[in-house]
């Protein structure tokens, strides 16, 4: 597949499934590139995965949780031992790393129920929740205790880089839960009168901090201030072996549009997202379970 046709493939799964997160967009665009690819070493299908990934990063969208779980994907396909691959002829090598990498998708494709289950338990009837633009794993979290007919009060932030929170709340509202659209500016307004923050993430750095949408960090400090719990709801493949300790270690093309990330003059630039470390943040719930920030630094051990 040429760099045009894996970029058109991509966008055309994200504007198709609005549910679906970029992250597993670019791992079924990896698999497509993977069926219809013909290699005569490993070497070769590495190169042509890897060349993969650089298209995808270019693709325009948030690259954050695109380049944690295009690293696993490769991550996963690949862990065939040298002595096992010798017995294997490579149609037979390519039939099991697609196999491999389905069986990846189907895991991650479950992620967000599993993380809603853990996340139930904590709301409880009469329970007010901040949240931070639109999230879909938050949602889906909603939405089982809503399911489970609790009542509770959901207060959304409106997210100005794109209005994202417009959407969370009509969404919500749609499933009867009490949600209130407010300004991005008052956070601190109504900080003290919820009961504790749901945050999705973009991506889960190895130090346990998190990249998210711009303004998640400032939401952390305010509800650190206020001692009010600040949960994060994510899928493990965004996590990310990156270990950045302040907002000037998120490299470029994380935090800027593409043609900024290019070298053009940031100065000016509006920044995406942020790095909120794992100072602010209570637990991570993820479909690995329910993690402090300390231990995502195992998790990622057991995952590479």
């Amino acid at each position: 597949m040429d760099d045009e046709s894996i970029i058109n493939n991509f966008l055309n799964i994200v504007d198709n499934d609005k549910d679906i997160s970029n992250g597993i967009a670019a791992i079924k665009t990896l698999l497509l590139v993977l069926e219809k690819s013909n290699f005569c070493t490993i070497q070769e299908l590495v190169n042509t995965i890897k060349s993969a990934i650089g298209v995808l990063k270019k693709s325009g969208r948030p690259i954050t949780s695109i380049a944690s779980s295009c690293e696993l994907f490769m991550c996963f396909i690949l862990t065939i031992s040298s002595p096992k691959v010798d017995r294997f002829t490579m149609d037979e090598v390519k039939k099991i790393m697609t196999n491999r990498g389905q069986t990846f998708l189907k895991k991650l494709l479950c992620s967000r129920d599993v993380i809603a289950r853990h996340a139930v338990d904590f709301i409880t009837d009469g329970c007010r929740i901040l949240t931070i633009g639109k999230s879909r794993v938050v949602y889906e979290a909603l939405k089982a205790a809503a399911a489970q007919n609790k009542h509770f009060n959901v207060f959304v932030t409106m997210s100005s880089i794109d209005n994202e929170g417009f959407q969370m709340v009509e969404d919500l509202k749609k499933l009867n839960i009490d949600s209130t659209l407010i300004l991005d500016a008052s956070i601190g307004y109504i900080m003290e009168s919820i009961d504790f923050v749901f945050c999705g993430a973009e991506g889960v750095m190895e130090s346990g901090g998190i990249i998210n949408r711009i303004g998640t960090y400032t939401t952390a400090l305010c509800a650190k201030e206020m001692s009010k719990p600040f949960y994060v709801l994510t899928e493990s493949f965004k996590f990310s072996r990156l270990y950045p300790l302040n907002q000037k270690d998120i490299p470029n093309n994380y935090n800027y549009i593409q043609k900024i990330s290019d070298g053009s003059n940031s100065r000016n630039a509006h920044p995406l997202v942020d790095y909120t470390p794992p100072l602010f943040i209570t637990l991570i719930f993820t479909d690995l379970g329910i993690l402090t920030p300390s231990a995502v630094s195992d998790e990622l051990i057991k995952l590479y």
